[in-house]
Order: C-alpha cells, then sequence, then structure tokens
C-alpha cells in the first residue's frame, strides 16, 4: 500500500475532476494537500470538506499559475503551512476544441501560459526548496494527445507535448539531485467535463476505447499516489499513459 504519511503536496488546479481524485488519493495515502483553485472557491472547499471526511488535512490557495508571482506565492503559502513541499503534483490545465484556422494567438496564449508555462511556474518555484531538502517528487498531468496529437485540438496537444518533453529533460538534470519527474498522460476520463455528451455520444466513445469504458479519476489519482511515493523510487522521466489503450 501507498505511504504518504507526513508529506506535503501540492495539487495545482486541485478543485474539481482530475485534480480533485489525486488530492483524495494523495490524502488517502497519508499526504497533507494544499488545493490550488483560480476561479471556483466553492468547488475547493468542496475537495477539501471530503479530504477531511478521509480524515485527512489541507488548505485551500487561490492561484493563478499562468503568472510566475502567483505561483510563487502558491509555493510560499505551502511552505508557511508545513515548512516545506514533498509532491508538486502540475495538473491544472484548459483547453479548447476548434479547427486550427479558426484559432486565434489569445487562444494560443490562453492555453500555453497555462498548460505548458504553468508547469514552468510551479516546478521552478518548487525545486529550490527540494534541492534544500534533498529530495522531492514532481508529476506533471500530460494527455494522451500530448504523446500523438489530436485534430481539433493543436494548441492544447502541443502544450501537453511541451510537458511531456519538458518531463523528461528536468529528470535528467534533477535526477542527481534525488528529485523525480514524472507525467501521467490520461486518456478519456469519467469528469464533468464529459458529462454533457449524449448517450450516444458517450457509447461511440466507450467503443473506440479497447477497455470499453471511459476512466475514473480516481485510477490516474492511484498512479500519480505511487508516482508521489518510494515504491516508485527507480521510476524517474517516464510518461504514463492511462488511457485504456486507446492509443
Amino acid at each position: 500500500m501507498v505511504n504518504l504519511i507526513g508529506k506535503v503536496a501540492i495539487v495545482t488546479g486541485g478543485s474539481r475532476g482530475i485534480g480533485r481524485s489525486i488530492a483524495l488519493e494523495l490524502t488517502k495515502a497519508g499526504a497533507n494537500v494544499i488545493i490550488n483553485y483560480n476561479k471556483n472557491k466553492e468547488d475547493a472547499l468542496e475537495t477539501l470538506s471530503f479530504i477531511k471526511d478521509l480524515g485527512g488535512y489541507g488548505y485551500v490557495c487561490k492561484a493563478d499559475v499562468s503568472n510566475y508571482n502567483s505561483s510563487k506565492e502558491l509555493v510560499e503559502f505551502a511552505i508557511n503551512k508545513f515548512g516545506k513541499i514533498d509532491i508538486l503534483v502540475n495538473n491544472a490545465g484548459i483547453a479548447k476544441i476548434g479547427l486550427f484556422i479558426d484559432m486565434d494567438e489569445n487562444d494560443w496564449n490562453n492555453i500555453i501560459n497555462t498548460n505548458l508555462k504553468g508547469v514552468f511556474n510551479c516546478s521552478h518555484n518548487v525545486v529550490k526548496y527540494m534541492l534544500d531538502k534533498g529530495e522531492g517528487t514532481i508529476i506533471n498531468v500530460s494527455s494522451m494527445w500530448g504523446n500523438i496529437g489530436a485534430s481539433c485540438e493543436v494548441i492544447y496537444s502541443a502544450s501537453k507535448g511541451g510537458i511531456n518533453a519538458f518531463t523528461k529533460a528536468l529528470a535528467k538534470e534533477l535526477g542527481p539531485n534525488n528529485i523525480r519527474v514524472n507525467a501521467v498522460a490520461p486518456g478519456v476520463i469519467n469528469t464533468d467535463m464529459n458529462s454533457s455528451l449524449c448517450e450516444e455520444d458517450l457509447n461511440n466513445l466507450k467503443n473506440e476505447i479497447p477497455l470499453m469504458r471511459l476512466g475514473e479519476g480516481e485510477e490516474v489519482g492511484k498512479v500519480v499516489a505511487f508516482l508521489s511515493s518510494k515504491d516508485s523510487s527507480y521510476v524517474n522521466g517516464q510518461i504514463i499513459t492511462i488511457d485504456g489503450a486507446m492509443c
């Protein structure tokens, strides 16, 4: 069983969806969790209430990961509350579906700044504390589209592909300092984002997945908890795809 007792984790975009599932699985393993949100405090507080129901402990913290100084404030908040950061989960992300020709520079900037620059911002601010501590774990949330690309999600795919390269490069740089960097690349996960799909669309989607079902957020969360723990002590620089063999 994964043991994270006494560890401190930041989960960006942890108020809902996959981020919430990750926060809860880290809690089940014993970690204290900082739940980052940008817009919806109510969802973040609901996640915190679920953490408390599990007997866990944590805080919510508003921060815009696309902004370097805001990311710095998030990290400093965690340090002020717990005195250390053992685990950083870069989960915050946005997407926009549409033809490439219909996208504009603002779409590019918004998606890249949140999905990719946000990973840089949070990692850059956390790493100095991990270097001082002599250990740490960073897990980036990518996507199966970061592995193979998706039509009508060109910018999103580029941002997630960038996360994959960032993960592998940073893992090589920080490995000698006992800091591991990995990523998970989820496929189609059963979250609020997919709740608007009609039954026919859902069935068509399931038929494209060899396991014939959508993934669950907790299935992603369990992999993140494993990657956060000593059980994965020799796993570094990897992109773990969680898509039911869809891609």
